[in-house]
């Protein structure tokens, strides 16, 4: 028996939707060569991540063994698969491949971070494939909401094994190619010893719907509008942003992008040769000139964004441009679960200004980019495959998926992040659980989940701050009394006075008879005023604040 093993590690997007990280690795145990698939984040919230800009998943593990990496292949450029590269390639340092339109965007975020954009390296589709350690790597094309999305097969000596990545089964995708069953059964000739697939839509019970459906009910809703027509969906769908245009060119409307990331994905989309035939689009400074109703906005922030150009034309202007009652808004797009609560304040806002919101609740606008419950069994039922690991999904995704495998009679292992799995014989076998988790990346620093930063900072927001500031002479006898700033706390308590003037006096009655040890140690000191602090406020306002006690000394 081989004393070498095949593993599959996820370090992210297994448990959750987001923030995508798969290792496999190949070599003797502890000793092998390792490849990672995708590098994504997920996006923060007010109520738990209050103030971060990213979350990626923890790289830790990976960083130890940064010399066993042998590269980095992405997907397809969605964030939740490319949005990390740059943020953690100074750590990693391996190569990175993609195809064309996915490296175009990985080499842009490289630019951004002064990394080399040399590290990205360009791979076309299947048949070629790319050998790095003991890996054989090639990119299968598949249908998405993103062009050049590809599914990997991964040849390795213990077998092949296939990673799904984002996919649907899409004959007329209108950009990017259509789902190829011939193709998928080449692949799945030689044998498969692991089919790791998309979770996404295993509860949807219905065939996927062709991103070529959408077209004409767009174009019916937007020919039958009578004032501006907004239409908001994902950026990196190009697909839906040129059906979008293509519906206000047949309209007799010009049309306008709004919103940075919309133009970087039109770009790279012609950049690389996907676009050739996409609408005229104008500027917003033209479109000031020309009547409301002879326009047609193309904009970004589907999912709520708080500064995309959505939430700003909810809240008023956006490089000039105006909502006004009897506009049309359309969310051509899926919320996706989190985002609820800021999409519904955008409609609400939008509906005060007398603006018509529609959205996808009718089926009509939008289709999903990925394989619903039949496709998937369509799926295992082309790859055969000898197990079945489902990934990119909530747990009761993952679950739900290798019920949907043994249902099929085939073999199903539910793998969350941090299981490492040996793929190497006939039966998969969980060999290790490693430590995972999220690293924030907060304004321009890295922090982990664990560092207690954002939990300070949710603790700040829902109870408070008090700064106490107290000066102690020579003789370490208070000079004056100590005072206090508060953020967040209301100014009049239940006693009717001033809440300040309260946790002054407390602390003053406090200090007056404090023993002279405790008024010579500060840490003793420090933490007598930050429980009276919390004790009166509790008892004036409901809450118990964060608390920092500043001791002056004069000396």
């Amino acid at each position: 028996m081989s004393s070498e093993r095949l593993i599959y590690l996820p370090l992210g997007g297994a448990g959750e939707i987001g923030m995508n990280a798969y290792v496999y690795g190949y070599g003797k145990p502890g000793q092998e060569r390792l490849i990672l698939v995708d590098l994504g984040v997920t996006f923060p919230d007010m109520d738990t991540t209050p103030g971060v800009d990213l979350i990626y998943a923890d790289i830790s593990w990976l960083k130890e063994r940064a010399d066993q990496l042998d590269g980095v292949f992405i997907t397809h450029a969605h964030e939740d698969h490319v949005g990390a590269v740059a943020h953690c390639y100074e750590a990693l340092g391996a190569p990175i491949y993609a195809r064309a339109f996915t490296a175009n965007i990985a080499r842009r975020k490289m630019e951004e971070h002064a990394h080399p954009t040399e590290a990205v390296t360009t791979v076309s589709a299947w048949p070629e494939q790319v050998s790095v350690g003991p890996f054989t790597i090639g990119f299968l094309p598949v249908s998405h909401s993103i062009p050049e999305s590809a599914a990997l097969v991964i040849d390795t000596p213990a077998g092949r094994v296939v990673h799904s990545g984002d996919f649907k089964l899409d004959e007329n995708p209108v950009v990017g190619e259509a789902f190829d069953p011939d193709l998928w059964t080449e692949v799945a000739k030689p044998g498969v010893k692991a089919l790791i697939c998309d979770s996404t839509n295993v509860f949807s019970a219905h065939p996927g719907r062709s991103e070529s459906e959408v077209g004409p009910e767009i174009t019916k809703l937007v020919e039958n509008a009578e004032g501006m027509v907004v239409a908001t969906t994902f950026a990196s769908n190009v697909a839906r942003v040129k059906t979008l245009a293509e519906a206000g060119q047949r309209a007799g409307r010009s049309v306008v992008l709004l919103g940075r990331a919309m133009r970087r994905m039109i770009e790279a989309a012609t950049e690389t040769g996907i676009l050739s035939d996409f609408p005229k689009v104008i500027s917003a400074e033209e479109a000031l000139d020309l009547p409301r109703q002879n326009l047609m906005l193309i904009v970004t922030g589907s999912q709520g964004e708080r500064r995309a150009a959505s939430a700003q034309l909810a809240r008023g202007k956006y490089r000039g441009l105006e909502l006004a009652e009897g506009d049309l808004f359309l969310f051509s797009s899926k919320t996706i679960p989190g985002n609820e609560r800021g999409v519904i304040f955008i409609m609400n806002q939008l509906s005060e200004k007398g603006v018509d919101v529609v959205d996808d609740s009718s089926g009509l606008y939008h289709v999903s980019g990925h394989a619903n419950r039949p496709d998937l069994e369509k799926v295992h039922a082309l790859i055969d495959p000898q197990v079945i690991i489902p990934m990119h999904g909530e747990h009761r995704h993952l679950r739900e998926h290798v019920k949907l495998a043994e249902n099929g009679g085939r073999t199903g292992v539910l793998a969350v992040n941090g299981t490492m799995l040996d793929l190497s014989g006939n039966a998969p076998a969980v060999v290790d659980y490693v430590e995972t988790g999220r690293t924030y990346l907060d304004g321009s620093v890295k922090i982990g989940a664990l560092d207690g930063v954002v939990r300070d900072r949710i603790r700040m927001a829902l109870n408070g701050h008090v700064t106490v500031t107290v000066v102690l002479d020579e003789e370490d006898e208070p000079l004056g009394e100590p005072w206090c700033d508060t953020m967040g706390l209301p100014e009049i308590g239940t006693s009717r006075a001033a809440v300040v003037e309260v946790l002054e006096e407390d602390l003053n009655q406090f200090l007056m008879r404090a023993a002279a040890k405790t008024l010579r140690d500060d840490d003793k000191l420090e933490d007598e005023m930050r429980r009276i602090v919390r004790q009166t406020a509790k008892a004036e306002i409901g809450k118990k604040p964060e608390v920092t006690v500043v001791v002056s000394r004069m000396r």
